[in-house]
């Protein structure tokens, strides 16, 4: 009888534990859901404020993808353009596949620049170093990382961020507050941007995926430049950025916009590139494969 007392106690006590666990296991995970949820609280109710359908806010912002992306924005907020290897896209390899895709896309290059006057050895070129052809156009989920930099403009979401940022070393605090303020800004205004086109597109927001700065597409246009810039090349009556007909008439637009035209000389012809990246290195890049390109011809 000891015996089996001195188990019935220990099972107990085993089994009692376990109870406890997934107790405070099934009490956590509710708890996170609804931090995550919160973190859109603010932001959702500014956006209707702002003239946003309440109803469609709600159902965007309640899919199952959608949530508090601080992997994303961290990448984003640590991003430093000088350390990127921009001489890869200038290799023999690089400069081979431009050109393969130049003739696989032969037509709708040659018809964006009869239209625009915008050399399309500067439209690959772009294609190139944006998404190395089309073939990488992001990981991230847009509506997610606009969202999350946006509500960088409540300290609960902005101290979230922090936490991670402040461990890598690349940001003082000082520099973290200012660069959050000017960013949170900066992506409300895009999210704004980004759900308007894709309700315009009839677009689900949260199944569009590109940089973790809210690059969309082949092209990798922020949502502002998509309403200003973007085009149908394909005349589907649809604009999609995945589709390379509309990407290149966008970039030929686009640049055709800021000043390029067939006259072009090199000092322009930078500050126009400058425009699509403010990156020296992007522009100096961008037309030696442009020139490139033309020397294989």
């Amino acid at each position: 009888m000891i015996k089996i007392k001195s188990l019935y106690n220990k099972n107990l006590v085993f089994f009692s534990c376990v109870v406890v666990c997934l107790f405070a296991f099934c009490r956590q995970v509710p708890a996170l859901e609804n931090a995550a949820s919160d973190n859109f609280e603010f932001l959702k109710k500014k956006l209707v404020a702002d003239g946003f359908d309440a109803s469609e806010i709600k159902t965007i912002f309640s899919r199952p993808k959608v949530c508090f992306d601080i992997k994303s924005v961290y990448l984003f907020f640590i991003h430093n353009e000088g350390k990127l290897n921009y001489d890869q896209f200038v290799s023999k390899t690089s400069i081979k596949n431009a050109k393969k895709y130049q003739k696989k896309y032969n037509d709708e290059l040659s018809r964006a620049q009869n239209a625009t006057g915008v050399d399309n050895n500067i439209i690959t070129a772009i294609i190139l170093v944006e998404t190395r052809l089309g073939r990488s156009t992001g990981r991230s989920n847009v509506l997610n990382t606009l969202s999350t930099m946006a509500a960088l403009d409540n300290k609960r979401e902005r101290n979230l961020l922090w936490n991670k940022v402040s461990k890598s070393g690349e940001l003082t605090k000082d520099a973290f507050e200012k660069k959050a303020d000017r960013k949170s800004k900066w992506a409300y205004k895009e999210l704004k941007a980004f759900i308007q086109y894709t309700s315009r597109e009839k677009i689900v927001p949260s199944t569009i995926y590109g940089s973790y700065a809210g690059a969309v597409g082949i092209a990798q246009f922020i949502p502002s430049s998509i309403l200003a810039y973007a085009k149908d090349g394909n005349n589907d009556n649809q604009i999609d950025l995945f589709n390379h007909a509309d990407a290149i008439f966008s970039i030929a637009n686009y640049l055709n916009h800021f000043g390029w035209n067939p006259d072009i000389g090199k000092e322009k012809a930078a500050k126009v590139v400058y425009r699509y990246n403010h990156s020296s290195y992007y522009v100096h890049t961008i037309l030696e494969i442009a020139e490139l390109l033309k020397g294989n011809q």
